[in-house]
């Protein structure tokens, strides 16, 4: 039986996690102890605690499945701010990043990702009517606009390359102060992945937002159009570990039960990643 317990950030228990378990690769002491410490930051509906106070969301979901057939049954969760997944990985505070983190080239050069969790296309929190006719970012850029974005986000990445000026792009700590930001009009318009945004909107009725369609978020040197893509972070060092989770990974992938797994969280088959992408590929892009 998987645990759901979830250490938040900041307290006593958080400094005791990164330093316990001395000796052996992090995969030999997850395997010894039964518990996998996994990073959230709370934003729906990749990683997040329930009501009841459970860990859930697509990636932790996607986590325990692959770890319990790695025989790790336990998930034990710690949540920070979206900025500082990264930083705290890297500080051993936890050993996954398990929060539907974008793979991106200067993420690439810090940690190290697994196999492609899944794609998300990119969109945009508009006022109904989408009476400006945002799109993209180059259309936010040629409408001189500020847009909000997450802090740390992929999406601040995507607008800088646009060519969106930085004064321009405003950053929030989490999805929902951000969909709040463009509800009360301090931001004529957001950006963030199609799915959260979709959720965000199921949660606030009566809202007078759109969440715009799907789109790529850049066009890379070869000219192809490049759709957000989701993985796991691990330590570099953590190799063992990151090649068994991308064995389990394809598996889940390969077999169906991915799907089955992340429906619940408004996943389809139109977010399963194509078997020919790498991440290796996403990283160069």
């Amino acid at each position: 039986m998987v645990s759901r317990r979830a250490f938040l950030a900041g307290t006593a228990g958080l400094a005791a996690l990164a330093g316990c378990g001395a000796g052996g690769t992090t995969f030999e002491r997850m395997r010894s102890s039964g518990v996998a410490r996994i990073g959230i930051a709370g934003e729906r509906p990749y990683g997040f605690l329930g009501s009841d106070g459970s860990v859930t969301g697509e990636a932790p979901a996607v986590a325990r499945a692959v770890l319990d057939g790695l025989g790790v049954a336990d998930v034990e969760a710690v949540q920070v701010p979206f900025a500082a997944l990264l930083d705290g990985l890297l500080a051993r505070q936890f050993d996954i990043v398990a929060a539907g983190t974008t793979i991106t080239p200067s993420r690439c050069a810090r940690v190290a990702f697994s196999r492609p969790d899944f794609l998300a296309p990119l969109a945009f929190l508009v006022p109904a009517g989408n009476p400006r006719g945002i799109r993209t970012f180059e259309g936010v850029r040629r409408a001189g606009l500020v847009v909000g974005v997450l802090a740390g986000s992929a999406e601040a990445e995507y607008a800088q390359a646009a060519g969106v000026p930085a004064d321009s792009v405003r950053q929030y700590d989490g999805q929902s102060t951000l969909f709040r930001a463009v509800a009360n009009g301090e931001v004529p318009v957001g950006a963030l992945t199609r799915i959260s945004l979709l959720d965000e909107l199921s949660r606030n009725p009566g809202t007078a937002l759109e969440v715009t369609p799907g789109v790529a978020a850049a066009v890379n040197g070869d000219g192809e159009r490049v759709h957000p893509v989701g993985a796991f972070a691990f330590r570099p060092e953590d190799t063992d570990l990151r090649a068994a989770f991308d064995a389990g990974l394809t598996d889940l992938q390969t077999s169906g039960r991915w799907l089955e797994t992340v429906h619940p969280f408004g996943f389809t088959d139109e977010n399963l990643p194509p078997p020919g992408l790498t991440t290796d590929r996403v990283c160069r892009q």
